[in-house]
């Protein structure tokens, strides 16, 4: 029988990042873009302090134009961030991306990984808010599927695909307001393209 691949869980943070001097943010959240984000998804972010991707970031361009919308960008790898994915002029800025970010912010904290390493989707929360029992909200992607786990703390979110590879409905981000006293999420999905590249439009 074939070897099977094992994903390693990171254990403990890459990179730490502390917004608490903050009084409020507004933190907009994306994932697996592979390459290319959805405009509609790029409007949604105007006005954020931060943006946060968690993982299959897909190419630098990604990330430049992130930057453009918000000089604060965090991005972790996914399982498609690798040096045979992205072009070789870019391999020294993917190897400066971790896998697993800490962000403390007025209020709490965000774990941001891309979760390739939590594979069983009916346990893969339960294992995500033992790991990180301390955080405030755990962010994840991979699975291209929009989520907001508010039942029980930590937090776990999915800001779904914003790109325009397997979106599920369309592009999808998440949008966070944060201050020390309360936290707030809501969804945003872009209108479905068509191959053409034009909205589709409602029956």
């Amino acid at each position: 029988m074939p070897a099977t691949a094992t994903v390693t869980r990171p254990v403990a943070p890459d990179t730490h990042h502390d917004f608490t001097h903050c009084k409020r943010l507004q933190v907009g959240v994306v994932s697996d873009t592979h390459g290319y984000i959805d405009p509609d998804i790029c409007n949604q972010l105007k006005g954020c302090d931060l943006i946060l991707h968690a993982g299959d970031i897909g190419s630098s361009r990604v990330l430049h134009q992130l930057r453009e919308i918000c000089e604060n960008v965090i991005a972790v790898q996914g399982n498609n961030d690798c040096t045979e994915k992205w072009p070789a002029q870019e391999h020294q800025e993917l190897m400066g991306i971790g896998k697993l970010a800490e962000i403390k912010l007025p209020g709490g904290s965000i774990v941001l990984m891309h979760g390739d390493a939590y594979g069983m989707p009916g346990r893969r929360h339960a294992e995500m808010r033992q790991h990180f029992a301390d955080s405030t909200a755990i962010v994840y992607g991979h699975s291209h599927m929009l989520v907001c786990d508010q039942e029980a703390r930590p937090w776990v979110l999915n800001p779904g695909a914003a790109g325009k590879s397997r979106t599920r409905g369309g592009a999808s981000c998440l949008h966070m307001s944060v201050s020390a006293g309360q936290w707030e999420v809501s969804e945003h999905r872009a209108p479905q393209q068509k191959a053409n590249g034009t909205a589709a439009q409602a029956s």
